[in-house]
């Protein structure tokens, strides 16, 4: 039994202890959130698909693909830590797309979480969606894992290891997963950064942006 009090301290204690298993380099936390447990508004998902991203030039792990690579202002300063938070943007001004932000205070890092598989609260993820989505295709996807989730903008810079937040990650064992170039983006084509876990039907396609260099062409 606890002490009186101390579930909240020791509550503290673990969620500090979460985050700082995500004060690492991209490439580390993203394989470190794969198979990691995302719970909110009503639904508890499997992440099954996650991409890595860096930051500007002159940080460890500069990537022209990323949203801080042009360094820190406006809406990406959450990608400067601490790490843990949530980073939510706008895909080409309609869809939701969330980051869980990692590395340390003023280093850019972030894993865009890419598909999940849900697990609990499927009828809430249904009617998010709509009844003709099939449902491993409910969390497949940036901006349908955010619509399945219940993850909006008003949601950027959230603490996703605080038990009050709307939005929570629970990390969990180490899972295997492969990886592979990152879906869409036309810079830094070539990096192996998006993981996901073989055989889930629930992990996208692999689209290379048209704008991206011939194959071999790109860091």
């Amino acid at each position: 039994m606890l002490p009186a009090g101390g579930g909240v301290k020791e509550a503290g204690r673990i969620a500090a202890v979460s985050a700082r298993r995500l004060s690492v380099d991209p490439l580390s936390a993203a394989w470190r959130l794969l198979g990691a447990t995302l719970v909110g508004r009503g639904v508890s998902a499997m992440i099954v698909e996650v991409e890595a991203y860096g930051g500007p030039e002159g940080q460890p792990w500069p990537d022209a693909a990323a949203h801080s690579y042009r360094g820190i202002g406006g809406r990406n300063a959450v990608m400067f830590g601490p790490a843990g938070r949530l980073y939510t943007y706008r895909s080409h001004g309609i869809h939701v797309c969330a980051n869980v932000v990692c590395a340390t205070d003023d280093v850019a890092g972030a894993v865009l979480l890419r598909a999940v598989a849900i697990e609990s609260g499927l009828d809430v993820a249904q009617g998010r969606r709509g009844d003709a989505v099939r449902a491993a295709a409910l969390g497949r996807g940036p901006g349908n894992l955010c619509s399945a989730m219940g993850i909006t903008m008003e949601d950027n810079g959230i603490d996703l290891f605080d038990a009050k937040s709307p939005i929570q990650v629970l990390l969990g064992e180490k899972h295997e997963g492969v990886a592979g170039p990152r879906v869409g983006v036309s810079k830094a084509a070539d990096r192996p950064w998006r993981m996901w876990l073989a055989g889930r039907p629930e992990v996208s396609l692999y689209r290379r942006s048209p704008r991206a260099p011939a194959p071999g062409e790109s860091d």
